[in-house]
């Protein structure tokens, strides 16, 4: 499933919620930089596979600028962001909702990559993606660890060592 699995996932359990969806507001955790209507764009697969099938609109959806660059992308993103939660301290977001890969890697935050230690921005670009496309744009993790609620929603056996291996981790707060 291009375009991220997460939005798959969602698009199934999120018919029956009962909610006032208009109050929602939806920011993506990370954008692979591709105009939004590319199978790879998880705004595109959010257009094909959650919008008209819960009461929300596309203007709910702060997303990406598809045509600045990697770099002037996340730019942008992160004035959009400062726009809806002021740029007094990090975001804080009710809610992130979040894959994960076979790799382990959650937005566009792969291990050993050196976006992993970026400390002072909201939103990175990565232009050396080890999964294609190369270039996507990211809350770092500081903005990730200052959300309210983060919830991880995982599927499919190719998961399951790392899921072991995260568990076991001393540092992992178990519910």
């Amino acid at each position: 499933f291009k375009g991220g699995s997460l939005v798959k996932f969602l698009a199934g359990g999120l018919v029956d919620v009962k909610t006032d969806w208009d109050k929602w507001l939806f920011f993506l955790c990370d954008e692979r930089v591709v105009p939004s209507d590319s199978e790879d764009s998880n705004f595109g697969a959010y257009k094909k596979h959650l919008i008209g099938k819960i009461p929300v609109k596309e203007e709910q959806f702060v997303i990406i600028d598809d045509t600045l660059s990697g770099e002037d992308a996340a730019v942008d993103y992160s004035e959009k962001l400062e726009r809806h939660f002021g740029s007094g301290g990090l975001p804080k977001f009710d809610l992130l909702l979040l894959g994960m890969g076979e790799d382990g890697h959650t937005c566009s935050l792969f291990p050993g990559h050196r976006l992993l230690d970026e400390s002072t921005l909201w939103v990175a670009h990565i232009s050396d993606s080890p999964k294609p496309p190369p270039t996507r744009i990211t809350l770092t993790l500081p903005v990730i660890n200052n959300a309210a609620n983060c919830v991880f929603a995982l599927t499919g056996a190719g998961k399951a060592d790392v899921v072991k291996v995260i568990l076991s981790l001393s540092s992992v707060r178990r519910a």
